[in-house]
């Protein structure tokens, strides 16, 4: 314990980093020779980034980084500088220095070859071994302040002090891993706005789940649309799931920023639109009329399953031949594989969400270097701002990138 020459009593650092996830543990691995202290709240640091991507760590995407914007909702724009500084290709390279091979599915999606998340938190913990970090897990941030152009960080025990503060401690997702919303916090404490978190990239509970028997069927190029009061909101496409509560998948789970309980999901199953499949039913009733209705869908792309149970829910009596069908069964069958109805229960809750929504309002911090306008010497990164992306790999991206940008910045004021 010092004392310095403004007279605080307490440990001192070039900077403090509160959160051992991917976006502070990068940041700190890139501020070297600085004196920097990382302050984890749980036993050891990244428990969040261990269960990414079921524990295979979908780590970013493929393709060119400037059509990575549209992946994360109405705030995409703000990420655009620290996406042009810190691309996709730059994590890799990042990571491949440090020994960690990758492999691209057909998705795009990429992961390390060992499909192992150790493998990038083994990476970024020697990366901030090399550059003399220390990391403080079990230590977890009280408080903060601003006092006499210096940040303080009070611990149970200790008060440690630095010229740079940055909260790098997520959103609320996943809280048994340490993510509970300190960050948003620390930032009102010192002068910021946050909008209200809400869990994303989460899955749909349905009312009066009509789908629960066909539990763990999945739907290639689903077409979702979200209705409120009436109003269609957007239409997305991409694969679904059905879930024994719902609906999950890709596409539910990038379009849950948007949805609200009461919400009307309306859900194509079958990629044709309800014209086409209205002419695709006839024709092959014509051609076949002897066979059931049920086996004359092939060409509609849908899961054989979930053609029965349509046929079943359309009303149409088991058995009914092609011939036999009539216009008004057509048309129920039409529309519950095209625009099949489910009112939202409710969505899942940050226990089961993947990112958080919702964060520090953007609006106050400087998109091209990640530092409060209201505080110099203040960064906010990764998932505590608010932003979130789509599946794929996205949030992870925008962990490192924000944190590149954040240690650009610190390097010049140091």
């Amino acid at each position: 314990m010092r004392e310095n020459i403004l007279g605080m009593v307490g440990r001192h650092y070039d900077c403090i980093i509160i959160g051992a996830g991917p976006a502070g543990l990068f940041c700190a691995s890139l501020l070297a020779p600085a004196r920097v202290l990382v302050l984890e709240k749980m036993v050891l640091p990244g428990r969040k980034l261990l269960i990414a991507g079921s524990g295979q760590c979908n780590i970013t995407h493929t393709g060119d980084v400037k059509n990575f914007v549209s992946h994360y909702g109405e705030h995409g724009a703000f990420l655009r500088p620290a996406l042009m500084a810190f691309p996709n290709t730059a994590v890799r390279e990042f990571f491949e220095r440090l020994g960690v091979s990758f492999v691209e599915k057909e998705s795009g999606k990429v992961f390390p070859e060992s499909h192992s998340a150790d493998d990038i938190l083994d990476a970024l913990l020697d990366a901030c071994d090399a550059a003399g970090v220390e990391i403080l897990s079990y230590t977890p941030a009280e408080s903060v302040a601003c006092e006499n152009g210096m940040y303080a960080v009070k611990t149970l025990h200790t008060t440690y002090y630095a010229k740079i503060l940055v909260i790098a401690t997520g959103g609320m997702s996943y809280p048994q891993t340490g993510s509970t919303g300190d960050g948003f916090l620390f930032a009102k404490a010192l002068g910021h706005s946050v909008t209200p978190p809400c869990p994303a990239l989460t899955p749909v509970y349905a009312v009066r789940h009509q789908l629960a028997d066909l539990s763990g069927i999945s739907v290639s190029g689903a077409t979702i649309s979200i209705w409120r009061g009436g109003k269609k909101l957007l239409v997305r496409s991409g694969d679904l799931l059905i879930t024994r509560f719902g609906y999950s998948g890709p596409v539910i789970l990038d379009s849950a920023r948007w949805m609200r309980t009461g919400d009307i999901l309306r859900i194509g199953f079958c990629k044709k639109k309800p014209e086409e499949l209205d002419t695709l039913i006839r024709a092959a009733c014509s051609s076949a009329g002897t066979k059931q209705i049920q086996n004359l869908l092939d060409d509609a792309e849908c899961p054989d399953r979930l053609v029965k149970h349509m046929v079943q829910e359309s009303g149409i009596p088991e058995g009914t031949t092609g011939a036999q069908l009539t216009a008004s069964q057509r048309s129920r069958l039409v529309e519950n594989l095209t625009s099949y109805p489910v009112e939202i229960d409710h969505l899942g809750d940050f226990r089961v969400a993947m990112a958080t929504a919702g964060g520090v309002i953007l609006d106050e911090i400087n998109k091209k270097t990640c530092e409060s306008k209201i505080s110099p010497g203040l960064f906010f990164i990764g998932e505590v701002l608010d932003i979130d992306g789509d599946t794929g790999g996205y949030n992870l991206q925008a962990c490192f990138s924000t944190a590149f940008l954040s240690a650009q910045r610190i390097r010049q004021i140091l």
